[in-house]
This record gives C-alpha cells, structure tokens and sequence, in this order.
C-alpha cells in the first residue's frame, strides 16, 4: 500500500556551491563553497514555485521544475504517493558557470524530500548521496554538495559511489573569476579525447598526489599540485577568455585552474597577499576581455547541504 506525506510541512534547504576537478582532479576532487542557494520548500495539496536570482527568467513554475520533479520520484522510491510542493527558490549559485548548481539542485532535491518522509522512512545522508551521483552521472559536484569540505570520490565496479573527506589546510582560500557567459557542460565534456597516452595519466597521476597534499598540509605546493594534463587544454578553446585568464595567473604565480567545465576560473591562495595579487590579476584581464568578469572570494564550505526545519 502507499504511503502518504504529511501535508503542511515546511523546510528551508541550503545547499553549497562546489568546484569540482581543481585541475588534475578529474572526475574525482571537489570541494565546497559557501555560496549557497537558499529554498523554502513545503508539502501542500498543489504545487507552487517562486524563483528569484539565477535563472529567474528561464526555469519553469510548475512540477516540470527539477527539484519537484526529483522530489517526486526520490517519493516514489520510497513508496510514498507524492503531493504537491511549494517552492522558493532564491537561486544564487551562477548556472553553467562551472559552480555545480545541477549538483546543488539535485542535492537539495533529495536532502529536501528524505527530511520530509516520516522518521522511520528517512534514508539518510549516504543514500542521499547515492541517489544524486547516480543521477549526476559521477559524484565529484555531488560529494562535496552533500558532505561539504574537500572530498575525493570514485564510481564503483558495482556503480555505486564512495567519497572521503579531507581536512583542508586553515589558510586556504579561493578566489572566483566569474564570466558574464556561460558554458554548458555537454560543450566540454564534448571537447574530451577518448584515449590519452600512458605518460600522460601518469604526470596527471602526480600532480593529483601532489595536490591533496597542498590542499591538506603545504598551501605551498599548489601551483605544482593544481597542473592538470587531462582536460584543461581540451577544453580551452570552447573558454579562450579562461584559458588566456588562467595562463595570465598561473605566470604570475598563482594556482589557477577551470572550476568544473568551466568557465569559471578559481584560484587557490593561502594568503590575503595572494588574495590582492588573484584580484590585481582579474581586474587587468577584464578590461580588455571580451567578457566581463567579477571577482568572489567565498568562504570554503566545511558543511554540505543544510536543512531547517520550520
């Protein structure tokens, strides 16, 4: 017999921006910012939505919009009858800008509806987890979306996923260069090659090494640890303004790397010094791109997504 929801609930679910890959990461490394989207989510008779920020102008206001859709089916795996849901969103994580905004939204999806069962039908955090990688695809967005911080995640023989967490040195920083256009992530993974030679995987190999190591214990490592072999300059002509930002702070210095498919730029730094010089940088490069840029410096996310019960 199904089961049904109690009506008249209501939630506020917050989940973080992520940056997945930082460099030779692939498929593999993300990490989380706190720069979050904020959704006030309700069980009602009828669905309603709201949006305000990203996407305002584009997204639909019925049960065709992602996260009610996905509400409805994580529902229905559990053997619940769906009811209608109101939703406001206030989107503030950019889309196709390489943030993990599908990953925060499929994320917030399930956190949202899982708190929502009765108690004793709740799955948890890892089937949370579970269910957004296996709709995602692979878990490198999703892993820090859900546990926050820095994760390191992998695809399973058996497809089912795993992630670690990883303390983060306390200096770390990140600086965003965000474009006015965006990318969307078909475009780059299209622009991937289906074979690479086996020194290649091996430079890429060391550098991951060496990168976990700068993340965790020596901020001094990263702009060895944030050289990547495998999809940057790939990818660099689908981003020339990133590729050309990225060149311009990686010879100053500086840890640049494509944040996801791009085509943010994020840099990591370990200083207010470097802070100022990733700004400098920025600032340069965007008068006389051929888009415009905005620099964020969010803070690092030790927390995924949350939710509060109202």
């Amino acid at each position: 017999m199904t089961q049904q929801i109690a009506l008249g609930q209501k939630l506020i679910v917050s989940p973080p921006a992520t940056s997945a890959n930082l460099g030779p990461g692939f498929d593999s490394l993300g990490l989380a910012l706190e720069y979050r989207d904020r959704l006030e989510v309700g069980t009602a008779h009828s669905s309603r939505v709201e949006i305000f920020g990203d996407g305002a102008d584009e997204l639909p206001r019925d049960e065709s919009h992602l996260i009610i859709k996905e509400m409805h089916r994580y529902w229905k795996d559990a053997g619940f009858a769906p009811v209608g849901v109101e939703l406001v969103a206030q989107n503030r994580i950019p889309h196709a800008r390489g943030m993990g905004s599908s990953a925060a939204a499929i994320v917030a999806a399930y956190a949202a509806a899982d708190a929502l069962l009765p108690a004793e039908a709740r799955r948890g955090t890892e089937s949370i987890f579970q269910a957004a990688a296996a709709w995602e695809g692979h878990p490198d967005n999703v892993a820090p979306a859900v546990f926050g911080g820095l994760s390191i995640s992998a695809t399973n023989p058996d497809g089912s996923f795993s992630s670690v967490q990883v303390p983060l040195h306390p200096d770390l920083r990140a600086v965003l260069a965000i474009p006015s256009n965006g990318l969307s992530t078909e475009v780059a993974r299209g622009a991937l090659p289906s074979h690479i030679e086996h020194a290649v995987a091996a430079a890429n190999s060391a550098s991951a090494a060496l990168l976990i190591h700068a993340l965790s214990n020596d901020p001094s490592q990263l702009l060895g640890g944030t050289k990547d072999y495998l999809h940057q300059d790939y990818r660099a002509a689908a981003m020339p303004q990133s590729a050309a930002l990225i060149a311009k702070l990686r010879d100053a210095g500086l840890a640049a790397v494509v944040s996801g498919a791009g085509p943010t730029v994020m840099t990591l730094v370990s200083s207010e010094d470097q802070v100022a010089a990733v700004q400098a940088v920025i600032n340069e490069f965007s008068a006389s791109s051929s888009v415009s840029w905005r620099a964020e410096v969010p803070k690092l996310a030790n927390n995924g997504v949350t939710v509060e019960v109202l």
